[in-house]
């Protein structure tokens, strides 16, 4: 057997995943950039370019998936017309590896792809990232194709411990999984020195506040606006809101119901994120539930301490009183007093996020997680 070492050899990976505004595609598009400029072929395959995606890089395709409406369906057959371009590009470029995010319907439809090729061999890494497994795997009607869809990948990987351990607990999954964290590319989430952007949204040095999310319920993003009226209160402080989804206009009507509408910004989508972050003294995340966190991990490469809830896997991430502070979710008054005590402590704030970015930097770099994954395709390959 001809052992391949892809720290020598160019590999040549299919990547399916969501396009939009989530954390699943923004890891998908971050790794696939990452592993093009290690010289490896990165062929994206989704209905549309995922954000981030910029397609004029080197070594990078995209493919898209085209949907043929007909009057006989209520809704267009994603999976199987994803399932004939994973077959149609893994057959046409001579694919290694295709490396599906989020399980449903990704997984499935690789599933068939690789049936569809054989003999020939398409090895399938599912990569599990959260809500794939703890909502939409969780529902009886979808639990046993996610299971089916796990246990024939020939790899499966999730980003952290508590995603490995609710997979096996709430799906069943019998197949072994390995932990591959997600990652932060220390050179582009770095301290800001963009004085002006800064002086742009305080122009009266107020503390900044940062949220970032895709505004989902599980998100809490009307809390954030909660625990920041309550900091206000105490110092001058503005908060920016990145990001757009669902719970968007409630976050907007509670803070107009506050009166901060004018000291709260929702920006929207942005793709300058890491400046935005770059230039924030504090970040909040009072989610429901993370099975990461990566935008914490953002924040932390950017020297921003960050006030989170205590669920998932934010502990394997940062730990409380170190790089920030993790809270039960919902206890918004206790968010806005560890808010307060990086705000108000300028030594506090500096020793954190100085702590925070070593962290980010040894535990989670973009060289050594990718590297984690170059050496999982191996296996991978090689196994088959």
């Amino acid at each position: 057997m001809l052992f391949v070492e892809l720290a020598e050899i160019n590999v040549k990976i299919g990547i399916t995943c969501y396009p939009t505004y989530g954390g699943s595609g923004i890891v998908a598009t971050e790794l696939g950039k990452e592993l093009a400029d290690r010289g490896h072929e990165i062929h994206f395959i989704s209905y549309a370019l995922p954000m981030r995606l910029n397609t004029a890089l080197a070594n990078i395709q995209f493919h898209e998936v085209e949907v043929t409406t007909y009057p006989l369906f209520d809704h267009a057959p994603y999976a199987l017309a994803l399932a004939t371009k994973m077959a149609e590009i893994a057959e046409v470029h001579r694919l290694d590896v295709l490396h599906c995010h989020y399980a449903i319907p990704h997984s499935v439809s690789a599933f068939l792809a690789k049936s569809m090729l054989s003999p020939q061999h398409l090895p399938v890494v599912t990569t599990l990232h959260g809500t794939d497994i703890t909502l939409v795997g969780a529902d009886r009607s979808y639990l046993p194709i996610t299971r089916f869809s796990i246990d024939q990948s020939d790899g499966v990987t999730a980003v952290s411990h508590f995603l490995k351990e609710a997979t096996v607990n709430v799906i069943g999954a019998k197949t072994q999984i390995e932990v591959i964290h997600n990652f932060v590319n220390c050179d582009k989430y770095k301290p800001s020195t963009n004085k002006n952007l800064r002086d742009h949204f305080a122009p009266k040095k107020e503390k900044i506040l940062i949220h970032v999310s895709n505004f989902r319920p599980v998100k809490r993003p009307v809390d954030v606006v909660e625990i920041f009226c309550q900091v206000q209160k105490e110092i001058p402080a503005v908060l920016l809101m990145v990001g757009d989804g669902p719970e968007r206009s409630n976050a907007e009507w509670f803070s107009r119901n506050c009166g901060v509408e004018h000291k709260v910004h929702f920006m929207g989508k942005q793709d300058n994120v890491e400046e935005l972050i770059g230039i924030s003294d504090l970040l909040l995340l009072p989610s429901e539930n993370e099975s990461f966190g990566l935008v914490a991990l953002e924040a932390m490469a950017c020297e921003v301490p960050v006030v989170a809830s205590l669920v998932g896997g934010l502990p394997e991430v940062l730990t409380s009183g170190v790089e920030g502070f993790l809270v039960e979710p919902r206890n918004t008054g206790k968010m806005a007093e560890c808010s307060l005590t990086v705000l108000t402590d300028k030594t506090c704030r500096r020793e954190m996020g100085k702590r925070a970015r070593e962290r980010a930097r040894k535990q989670f770099s973009s060289t050594k997680i990718i590297a984690s994954y170059e050496d999982y395709y191996r296996k991978v390959i090689n196994r088959g």
